[in-house]
């Protein structure tokens, strides 16, 4: 185990183990976009943080564990304090690891096997972490999935407007005013999201706008400021939306995000 900070350089693949974990407390901390060779669980008990690949953009609340397979691109954004633990994951000794991004929810038993291996030693012997990892991987197996990903399309003429939404942490305007701002009919924009997102333009809008929610919540932005922040017309609308999408209030959600 390695207890980190922010100055710290880390990098797994220099470390000969097959299983390494890390725990670390981070507070505003952007990874840059990198990868590694080994694969990536990526759990933070307390704050919250985004994560972006190349295709996709996913948000990590508490109380949920990120999958990252082995050399994908990808970048981690903390905005606030974040208790972080990772967990690698040598690909050549463990078979049938999920090769894509995945958002898992962690029920208790998860959580603290992840807070068992981002804490043992590197130098702990195999034996001794084969009852823990094939409890750990009949967790993992179960976790259900979580849709807190949002793929981006690909099209070029859709670019520089992407990037302007995320410089300037916009929300996406309306279907007719991205027509408008990129240059394109409205078919042409809805016919690209759908090819390329596997969403019409509006549910990708929406489903942004809950990620950009999730986020606002777990840091502790109070309802009435993630309502106005995201263009709801009032409160309660947005509390109708947030519960229409995952199946609680914002309330209920809140509760639930460990102090």
């Amino acid at each position: 185990m390695a207890q980190i900070t922010e100055q710290d350089r880390f990098n797994p693949d220099q470390i000969d183990n097959t299983v390494v974990g890390i725990a670390a407390d981070i507070g505003r901390h952007d990874s840059g976009m990198h990868h590694h060779q080994k694969a990536q669980l990526l759990y933070a008990p307390a704050g919250c943080m985004s994560i972006t690949l190349s295709n996709m953009q996913c948000v990590l609340p508490p109380t949920r564990a990120a999958w990252i397979p082995a050399g994908i691109e990808h970048c981690a954004v903390m905005r606030n304090v974040v208790a972080y633990r990772s967990i690698y994951f040598d690909t050549d000794c463990f078979q049938h690891l999920p090769n894509e991004l995945k958002v898992l929810s962690v029920n208790g038993l998860l959580r603290e096997l992840i807070e068992r291996m981002a804490f043992w030693p590197w130098d702990m012997p195999s034996q001794e972490q084969q009852a823990l990892l094939a409890l750990f991987w009949q967790e993992l197996k179960v976790a259900p999935e979580e849709t807190l990903t949002l793929p981006k399309p690909q099209d070029h003429r859709l670019q520089e407007w992407l990037k302007a939404i995320e410089q300037h942490n916009g929300i996406p305007p309306s279907l007719n005013q991205t027509a408008s701002m990129v240059g394109a009919s409205d078919k042409t924009i809805s016919r690209i999201f759908s090819r390329e997102t596997g969403m019409p333009y509006q549910s990708w809008r929406q489903q942004w706008r809950l990620m950009k929610a999730i986020e606002l919540l777990a840091e502790n932005t109070s309802i009435t400021d993630v309502a106005f922040q995201l263009e709801f017309s009032s409160d309660s609308a947005f509390i109708s939306f947030f519960r229409q999408h995952t199946g609680e209030t914002p309330h209920q959600y809140l509760r639930s995000i460990p102090k």
